[in-house]
């Protein structure tokens, strides 16, 4: 089978950074489904392993996390599915990815692709959408308000893949005043179209900003990347008992200023489930499909901004290179193999 891997990490402009291969198929067993992979799109998570994880010695590398395709075949063992659903769905940490024209995936964490999306649009959302489901309706909780603060949240990168997913689940969601950061004219046009009420600049003082515009402190703030540059604007703008939720890796991170306000901070990574096979690893599986559901009745958009091309070594150093530039707004996705 065709498919996109490298051996050693490099800069995504060396030649060798990614390249086309040719694979066994791989065959299904346990709870495994075999997806023929009609579209994928790149995360920055893609990026931070092509540069930091080389492969086992005298193999490949094959990066991909989100899938939409059609099932083939199922192992002994599956119970939800069978040859020829549809579906979409992020794959395992520790697994071979999703570049590839055949994948081996947990059926418990896969959900039945929305029926209004095409391949690409359905391939937009499942790592993100995951990631800020789990963020906000596990981690934050942010339907449990915070005593005395303003009805808000604050999400840090709006317009990156998880924000834009984000953005609508709250604003659709729950009745949360949605304050979004954005730092350029089209992106702020699009956080604005994707439902958030108030656009700040996080390239500025972010805590001026959020009092300017008459509301009450957020109890609450969503920061999806360069959280450490922000640490003290969101300290300073948060309410007493505010909960923080991050998802990037910041090189320093000092807790202790969030005592004197009783902040809590809260952690998320969409693979901690299927990484550890957790006892509500299947929650991931009702999560894509109650976000599929929520495409087909008209609640939730694809994030989808740009089709790169076929899946091809190429076409993946494209879109890496634009993860990396830090100017992707949405979601970077390649459909077909060619």
């Amino acid at each position: 089978m065709r498919a996109v891997g490298y051996q050693e990490p490099q800069p995504i402009q060396n030649d060798t950074a990614l390249v086309d291969i040719d694979l066994p198929k791989p065959e299904a067993k346990g709870r495994d489904l075999l997806v023929e992979v009609r579209a994928v799109s790149v995360n920055p998570v893609d990026t931070k392993i092509r540069r930091s994880r080389a492969a086992q010695p005298s193999a490949w590398e094959v990066l991909g996390w989100d899938a939409a395709g059609t099932v083939v075949a199922v192992g002994p063992k599956v119970t939800g599915f069978k040859p020829g659903d549809d579906v979409f769905y992020s794959g395992e940490f520790k697994r071979p990815g999703t570049n590839a024209e055949f994948h081996l995936v947990d059926e418990r964490i896969v959900g039945r692709k929305p029926k209004k999306l095409g391949w690409a649009e359905a391939a937009a959302l499942p790592l993100t959408a995951i990631t800020a489901w789990e963020i906000l309706f596990d981690r934050l909780d942010v339907r449990k308000p915070v005593p005395g603060a303003g009805n808000a949240i604050l999400i840090i990168g709006g317009a990156g893949g998880v924000g834009s997913i984000a953005i609508q689940l709250v604003r659709k969601l729950t009745d949360l005043t949605v304050i979004a950061s954005a730092s350029r004219p089209e992106t702020q046009a699009w956080v604005r179209a994707l439902g958030a009420h108030h656009v700040v600049d996080h390239r500025k003082p972010l805590a001026k900003q959020v009092v300017a515009l008459g509301i009450d402190a957020p109890g609450l703030v969503f920061s999806t990347y360069n959280t450490d540059e922000h640490v003290d604007e969101i300290i300073e703008l948060l309410a007493p008992q505010g909960r923080l939720a991050l998802i990037d890796d910041p090189k320093t991170f000092d807790v202790v200023p969030f005592k004197m306000k009783s902040l809590s901070i809260h952690w998320e990574m969409m693979f901690t489930r299927s990484l550890f096979k957790t006892a509500d690893m299947s929650a991931q599986a009702d999560l894509l499909n109650k976000v599929s559901a929520l495409v087909d009745d008209g609640t939730l958009v694809t994030t989808l901004t740009e089709i790169v091309g076929p899946i091809n070594a190429a076409n993946l150093k494209r879109a890496h290179a634009l993860i990396e530039s830090g100017r992707a707004r949405g979601k970077v996705v390649l459909e077909g193999f060619g």
